[in-house]
């Protein structure tokens, strides 16, 4: 009995999410881009190869424990990667990193799960100022905030919006200071209308954050995303999903790659 209900529900969800990914998105196939991959397959990223990445300062919030992404875009494109995250195993991920700055890679990725081992990074052409930590949590305000505890203490990341547990306000957190995009082009004195690219892998908070950067005319040239809530069945996550998409297509914006689950590049036109 409780396979066959495991079963269905696998049915399910997998035709739920093809519906999603059809009604929701309208990805646009552009023959013409050039797509790249950077980073293991589990914390990778694909984003258009453009020459106005080359010794670019973009904004990576979300780290966890796979900074694969990162580090290969700092190398490739020269360029200085702004990553924000306070969750503690991510702050001390990113400590090792710092301490073994200059060495090579010695090890295979782990593509199976989020955490990378020190050695599976190529670290021999990133420098003390190629990667930047901002040990806060990415939002639309400036103000201290719980940040709950995933439901499996064995996953590194946090979430504001808590959707992992069904948007409860009474499970495990952590207090930590925010702090927004706006604030960040201010401090590292980056032109607004000539931000390059955005990554979020913030666990929900991805919508406020993006509704934050449309409210306020901040427009990056990519924006890489992982729409969390896709990940849980929820018709509030599609919800709050779909609007949010619908935002970014007035702005200007277009879907030209997915990797069928929930990561989406989306460019401006």
């Amino acid at each position: 009995m409780i396979f066959k209900k495991n079963f269905i529900y696998k049915i399910f969800y997998f035709l739920y999410r093809k519906l999603v990914n059809r009604f929701i998105f309208s990805i646009q196939n552009s023959p013409e881009l050039n797509l790249t991959h950077l980073g293991s397959d589990y914390g990778g990223w694909t984003l258009v190869d453009e020459d106005y990445l080359k010794n670019s300062t973009i904004i990576s919030a979300g780290l966890g424990e796979d900074a694969s992404f990162d580090i290969e875009f700092a190398s490739k494109y020269n360029a200085k990667v702004i990553i924000i995250d306070p969750t503690p195993r991510a702050i001390q991920h990113f400590g090792e990193i710092i301490n073994n700055l200059g060495n090579r890679k010695i090890k295979k990725y782990n593509n199976k799960s989020g955490k990378q081992l020190i050695g599976t990074y190529d670290l021999k052409n990133i420098h003390f100022n190629s990667l930047v930590m901002i040990k806060k949590a990415l939002w639309k305000n400036i103000e201290k905030i719980k940040f709950f505890a995933p439901p499996n203490s064995k996953h590194v990341s946090y979430s504001i919006t808590n959707f992992q547990n069904n948007y409860r306000d009474d499970t495990p957190f952590i207090e930590v200071d925010t702090t927004t995009i706006g604030e960040i082009l201010s401090e590292f004195k980056i032109n607004p209308d000539n931000l390059p690219l955005v990554k979020l892998d913030i666990e929900g908070a991805e919508i406020e954050v993006l509704n934050y950067c449309m409210h306020e005319g901040i427009k990056p040239k990519q924006i890489l995303v992982e729409f969390d809530e896709l990940n849980i069945l929820s018709k509030r996550g599609v919800s709050r999903i779909s609007k949010i998409n619908d935002i970014l297509m007035k702005n200007g914006y277009r879907i030209v790659f997915t990797n069928g689950q929930a990561n989406f590049l989306y460019i401006r036109s």
